[in-house]
């Protein structure tokens, strides 16, 4: 199924800025739908006449009317005479006769979605006439609310110019208020009224001033002054952001409309909903991640103390076998240094292996004890890992980097060491390729005893699940050894 926008740029009148317009309707019509008791479906008119379904909405208040999927399906005929009754005058239409052909009659009522002044799509809005009953003062107050809404749609003032979070934002049944013309609260849903009372606002929501009620609830006087300037905007008739009002004891979310149907009284709908579990456990989430960010920084100088150590100790050393033993211990402890110095700078537990080798490469100054021309480039990205495989990894590339650089070339000789990374689905192939001497007659990689290769081996064998293969490059001289890593677990892109 092709995206929303892809859908929409197939219509007959489709800038920009229309689809634009089109997909904040789409991201905030779940709201319309459950003040109308309604099914929304928006169609565009296509170049052959027809008229094609390009997005769906049901209901969260009230039974579904469309329970059948009716994205990417068109009509034409005297099915899409409102479509285009409604398209060309600009106005909503309503259907005389209720629609007797699905599993529940319905009645539909086709309103022209306005941007800019012109008609880019409509708004059919499906209601379920199966449902009789006497309406409560919160449904009138929803329909109500509802029918200002689609007058706003008409006349291209809703939805705001800013997409919104449809995830975060407060849903109808969350709580509800609205708002005269000069800010005063007219009705509030009984789970509104719940809302407020649990962040400790004094007296009666309806015929109280709601933004001045709402800043004397809040525990923070800044705070309270944002959420008051939120509710003094909307009944101004812009479109505030969401904000937190945090109460003594709870934390509610306020999100404001502005009211301004053509014709009709101006006012405001606030929605709210409680939050407080949800920010005890974001603010749990802050510091749980705060503190393994920590953890990563002092593990990484701990680590660089080790490391500083060690090389003093290899300055006192007059056998040259111990110090260089001694170094290549000071590069390996820096090399996880550099890995756990990532993790404490990022929010995830992941790793771009590409970022921590350009960092460890240059720490490789070894390899220009080789000889002034040897060189090392790098080939190919590696993408992100997690962190448990990413420490092994860039362990085991610096060992066979520097096998190379010790091994591949007689002394005084230049030379290339090239490392490349090479991903095949969700394998990751790592191949250290040098154009020295190559490798010794009858040399077994997995018999031999040096210490660097046993590390690779135990690194990529035991920690990752991969395999180390060694030989010469193909078509040229010089050495290749290839590390692969197997499996979906491993790379992450």
């Amino acid at each position: 199924m092709s995206s929303l926008s892809e859908r929409l740029t197939r219509g007959a009148a489709s800038s920009p800025s229309q689809v634009d317009h089109a997909r904040r309707l789409v991201a905030d019509w779940q709201l319309l739908a459950d003040l109308a008791f309604a099914d929304l479906t928006l169609w565009v008119p296509l170049a052959d006449g027809a008229w094609w379904c390009v997005a769906q909405v049901r209901p969260l208040t009230a039974p579904t009317s469309r329970p059948e999927d009716l994205v990417g399906s068109e009509v034409t005929g005297d099915v899409a005479e409102p479509f285009r009754t409604a398209h060309r005058d600009g106005r909503p239409v309503t259907e005389g006769e209720p629609d007797w052909t699905g599993q529940a009659p319905r009645r539909r009522e086709v309103i022209p979605v306005r941007h800019d002044g012109v008609v880019v799509a409509v708004l059919a809005k499906d209601t379920n006439l199966a449902v009789t009953r006497s309406p409560s003062t919160l449904e009138l107050t929803y329909l109500d609310i509802a029918a200002d809404l689609c007058l706003m749609v008409s006349a291209g003032t809703f939805p705001p110019q800013k997409l919104q979070d449809a995830e975060m934002s407060p849903r109808v049944g969350d709580g509800l208020v609205r708002l005269d013309s000069s800010g005063r609260a007219t009705y509030a849903s009984p789970n509104a009224l719940s809302a407020y009372r649990r962040i400790g606002a004094p007296g009666d929501v309806v015929g109280a001033d709601l933004a001045e009620l709402t800043r004397t609830a809040a525990a923070d006087r800044v705070a309270g002054e944002a959420a008051a300037a939120v509710v003094a905007a909307a009944v101004a008739g812009r479109f505030p952001d969401p904000v937190d009002v945090e109460g003594p004891t709870a934390t509610m979310l306020l999100r404001a409309l502005p009211l301004q149907a053509p014709g009709g009284e101006a006012g405001a709908l606030v929605l709210v909903r409680d939050v407080t579990d949800v920010r005890r456990r974001d603010r749990a989430l802050l510091t749980k991640d705060a503190t393994i960010r920590e953890i990563h920084h002092r593990v990484k100088n701990n680590l660089q103390t080790v490391a500083a150590l060690l090389r003093l100790q290899a300055r006192r050393m007059t056998e040259p076998a111990a110090r260089a033993a001694l170094e290549e211990s000071v590069r390996r402890v820096a090399s996880i240094a550099v890995v756990h110095e990532t993790l404490a700078g990022s929010r995830e537990d992941v790793v771009d292996v590409d970022d921590v080798l350009d960092q460890v490469l240059p720490m490789l100054g070894d390899l220009t004890s080789v000889g002034p021309a040897a060189r090392t480039r790098r080939n190919g990205t590696f993408g992100e890992l997690p962190a448990a495989a990413a420490t092994p990894l860039v362990l085991a590339v610096t060992e066979l980097l520097h096998n190379a650089a010790e091994h591949a070339f007689p002394e005084g000789e230049p030379g290339v060491i090239e490392l490349v990374a090479e991903r095949d689905g969700d394998d990751l192939v790592v191949r250290v390729r040098d154009d020295g001497r190559g490798l010794p007659e009858g040399f077994d990689p997995a018999g031999s005893d040096g210490l660097g290769l046993q590390i690779v081996r135990t690194l990529v064998v035991s920690e990752l699940g991969g395999e180390l293969t060694m030989g010469a490059p193909e078509g040229r001289a010089g050495t290749e050894a290839v590390l692969t890593l197997r499996g979906a677990g491993l790379p992450r892109r």
